[in-house]
């Protein structure tokens, strides 16, 4: 009788098991979607009652607040819908000031496909398909063996990153799509060798920079990976910022690793004041306190000390002379975001 009340007894398992079968049966997407307003918002960004101002933080028109993600409680799906609405209006904002204010040119990636590549990690495209496309098979490849298995690798680890943000940048899919990959530009680490073969490595500047945040550092590394005589022979100084490379797991070499620690800085999120040298497990290059702890003000908190090791970069360049992680003692001082 002990026993049988330690476990619960009969009853309880049989209610259990009834709740679990009800609960495998509740539709998620449905009872998020259940009181919930339509997905319809502004498309400018006065619409949305926003405005940049002269320092170029988004602020409120009324309020003056920063952004506010959790604009109605409780209908995360339906913030979630609007916090990329907004963020493809700030997007072509951004490019018009690139385009406008800094004279550069905005290119479609790769030539002819008349695809304009803005975000790198969803650089992809969905049809739907047809029940030919359906039955065809996917798996057959002219490529060499070692190629297609980094391929996969890749490709494995994307799908990963997305399926998360896949289930709210879309819940409401219904027919069954495909992912076509932009040509060369399929993954960022692709995005990235294919910009160096098209564009960088053909400029004519004398002193290349790279400033890599979060998973875009892991994409410079395989870049070095697969270009590394080109890329050392370019680059003067790289500019990491929350980066989430692993020189282990991506299996770099001892001659990458050491360019890296002579050229690269990390600066991550760390409570400690800017600069601050912070220790590492990997034997790659300097790391540093971005002064903030919020992994998306990482790059913005170390700027003025970004552009300082990049000046400090090219002096010791001309002087043939390796330049020396930033330091505490010069460090910039600024407002918060």
């Amino acid at each position: 009788m002990m026993a049988q009340l330690q476990q619960g007894g009969p009853d309880e398992k049989e209610k259990t098991t009834a709740l679990k079968d009800l609960l495998s049966r509740i539709d998620l997407d449905e009872l998020m979607k259940k009181d919930e307003p339509p997905l319809e918002f502004p498309d400018t960004l006065e619409g949305f009652e926003y405005i940049f101002n002269e320092k170029g933080q988004l602020r409120h028109i009324k309020t003056g607040e920063p952004f506010v993600f959790n604009y109605r409680e409780d209908l995360h799906r339906w913030n979630q819908k609007r916090y990329e609405a907004l963020g493809e209006i700030i997007t072509k904002y951004i490019y018009e000031l690139l385009q406008n204010e800094c004279h550069l040119k905005k290119v479609t990636l790769p030539e002819g496909y008349g695809v304009i590549v803005l975000n790198p990690n969803e650089n992809y495209i969905e049809v739907e398909k047809t029940k030919a496309q359906i039955q065809l098979s996917s798996d057959i490849s002219d490529e060499p063996a070692e190629k297609r298995e980094r391929k996969d690798k890749i490709q494995k680890e994307t799908k990963k990153r997305r399926d998360f943000y896949e289930k709210y940048r879309n819940p409401q899919k219904e027919k069954e799509t495909m992912q076509i990959y932009i040509r060369d530009n399929g993954s960022p680490e692709e995005h990235a060798i294919y910009v160096w073969d098209h564009f960088i490595s053909q400029s004519a500047a004398e002193n290349v920079f790279f400033v890599a945040h979060s998973y875009g550092g892991l994409a410079f590394v395989e870049l070095m990976i697969q270009r590394e005589a080109e890329v050392k022979n370019r680059v003067t100084a790289v500019a990491l910022t929350d980066s989430v490379h692993n020189v282990w797991h991506q299996e770099v070499g001892k001659t990458i690793r050491e360019w890296m620690r002579e050229n690269c800085c990390n600066w991550v999120s760390s409570s400690e004041p800017l600069d601050t040298s912070v220790e590492s497990m990997l034997p790659d290059c300097p790391r540093v306190s971005a002064g903030t702890e919020r992994h998306e003000l990482t790059s913005w908190k170390s700027f003025p000390s970004v552009f300082r090791f990049f000046s400090e970069a090219v002096k010791a360049k001309n002087s043939l002379v390796k330049p020396t992680p930033t330091r505490r003692s010069n460090r910039i001082k600024y407002e918060e975001f």
